[in-house]
């Protein structure tokens, strides 16, 4: 039987480190181990992703926004509020759906944070990986972007760097010039990289009279793809008996097409007219959350045509994280 060989100092370094890049699986294993990566750091990597966490963001302000911000909006941010105020040195730190070049996070020249939601990520948890990004962002020389790593098992979850009382209030911008305050010295990368951003967004608005719903405009039709915080099981009987009493549509030429799960919320879609823009779906959301809230306290069983609306609905149903 062959003798297992002992990790190097430099591997134990890098494990501490958490830097442990991904490799093939029958490569060695970067460590120094001397052992194929699926056999080593491979195995915890696996583990790691195993143990998803379904909902990432529940117990912050704002979860149904952090999902439609991570999941729908291509361009928004949010200034965030760290529990015990920011550190000498730091201004702001502000949340963006993505940043120039896909970088984690940006310690900008005059302190200020920006932390991206819409990187991948290296573990099954999404707010540890975001706040080891934020917290090494913090830490970073003013003026230079904060690298991609895998994230140690053990370390701090944004419920624990965030203040949870204060408010969560997106701005959704029509493109990513929040980017470069200074556009004119923008490096040919950095303007590179926002003409593309904004060529691909789709336009997208944040609806001011119900939570985390948002409006968007494509070539063909438009959409509203509204974040909900209800149970799963309760939230599909509720749009059942809309659905079968007609009145689950936000007014002619809308309807109900069915709902997708994201980090452990549903995301109840609308088809819209072209014409629908975002202002003519105000109304329409602020009754049809009336409606939903009646539908939500009934406790009575579902009829036939109910539970035939319920299947048709949960038939359309799609996972995206």
């Amino acid at each position: 039987m062959a003798k297992k060989r002992p990790q190097t100092k430099a591997g134990k370094q890098q494990l501490e480190d958490g830097e442990i890049p991904v490799v093939g699986a029958r490569e060695p294993c970067p460590c120094g181990s001397g052992r194929r990566y699926k056999a080593c750091h491979g195995r915890a990597a696996a583990q790691a992703v195993a143990e998803l966490v379904q909902r990432p963001f529940e117990g912050l302000a704002g979860e149904c926004d952090w999902v439609a911000l991570r999941e729908l909006v291509p361009a928004a941010t949010v200034e965030l509020t760290l529990k015990g105020g920011l550190p000498e040195g730091v201004p702001s730190v502000t949340l963006a759906t993505v940043l120039p070049m896909a970088w984690p996070a940006l310690r900008r020249d005059d302190g200020s944070v920006l932390l991206a939601l819409q990187n991948d990520t290296s573990s099954g948890d999404l707010s540890r990986d975001l706040a080891d990004t934020l917290q090494r962002a913090l830490e970073a020389e003013p003026g230079s972007p904060v690298a991609a790593r895998r994230v140690p098992a053990e370390g701090p979850r944004l419920q624990d760097l965030l203040d949870a009382d204060a408010p969560f209030a997106p701005v959704v911008h029509s493109g990513f010039e929040f980017w470069v305050p200074d556009a004119e010295n923008a490096t040919a990368e950095v303007s590179a990289s926002l003409e593309r951003a904004n060529d691909a967004a789709l336009p997208t608005v944040l609806l001011s009279g119900v939570d985390a719903a948002y409006w968007c405009e494509t070539p063909e039709k438009n959409h509203l793809r509204w974040v909900m915080p209800h149970p799963e099981e309760r939230l599909l009987d509720a749009l059942a008996r809309l659905h079968a009493a007609g009145t689950s549509s936000l007014g002619e030429g809308t309807r109900l097409v069915g709902s997708f799960r994201a980090h452990g919320l549903m995301v109840p879609v609308w088809d819209l007219p072209s014409s629908m823009g975002a202002e003519e779906c105000e109304k329409p959301a602020v009754a049809f959350a009336e409606r939903l809230a009646t539908a939500l306290a009934s406790d009575a069983p579902l009829s036939a045509e109910e539970r035939r609306a319920r299947g048709g609905l949960t038939n359309r149903q799609v996972t995206l994280s």
